[in-house]
């Protein structure tokens, strides 16, 4: 993982500003901010840079705070800087747990043992991955959600808002669990499927 004491941030909505938090929980600061239209809150004293520019202090790293799962793998295709890591000190992260470059875990998260998360993946306010499970690049995993051990995300997959995922259970890339599901069976690559027990949307 990638620590440094300064770092740029991409993006300036909800995700940058609970980033930021987490940074600043982390004693990193944040450089500047990029972002195609300006920011719609205070940032205080860190700078707007405007649209990203890979030239803009090129020595610092940078953290794409996108919520968008296919965004923000657009642009990790395309962002020249260095990616970093961002972890509150709250979260509970097991040694034994693998993190990839420039994914996030928020407050209260939980990360069990011998868990693997991939590249730019975000793990929400106190969301729970238990143990062995396996979470692919650019997924979301919303607040309040529990992944019990072996679980198995695909790229760019969103579980949503207070989703339950049983032991054992696969979720297909871009595939989308709705908020409060409770999935007790596979979830097929691109699909949506919300409900108790969660069944496919059509």
């Amino acid at each position: 993982m990638l620590l440094v004491d300064r770092l740029l941030i991409y993006g300036a909505g909800g995700h940058a500003a609970v980033l930021a938090d987490v940074l600043a929980a982390q004693g990193r600061a944040v450089a500047g901010v990029f972002a195609d239209t300006p920011p719609g809150r205070d940032w205080g004293s860190v700078p707007y840079l405007g649209p990203y520019d890979p030239e803009a202090y090129p020595e610092l790293p940078l953290i794409l705070a996108i919520g968008h799962n296919a965004t923000r793998r657009d642009l990790a295709a395309q962002v020249r800087h260095r990616f970093a890591e961002g972890i509150h000190p709250s979260v509970l992260l097991s040694p034994t747990a693998g993190v990839g470059e420039g994914t996030v875990l928020y407050h209260g998260a939980i990360v069990q043992a011998g868990a693997q998360l991939g590249r730019h993946v975000i793990v929400n306010t106190g969301a729970t991955i238990d143990h062995d499970c396996r979470i692919a690049d650019f997924v979301h995993i919303a607040p309040g959600c529990n992944l019990c051990g072996g679980v198995e995300v695909g790229e760019g997959a969103l579980i949503g808002v207070g989703a339950k995922l049983i032991p054992g259970v696969r979720v297909g890339a871009w595939a989308t669990v709705g908020a409060g599901a409770v999935v007790v069976q596979d979830v097929p690559a691109g699909t949506t499927v919300a409900g108790v027990p969660a069944r496919l949307k059509a």
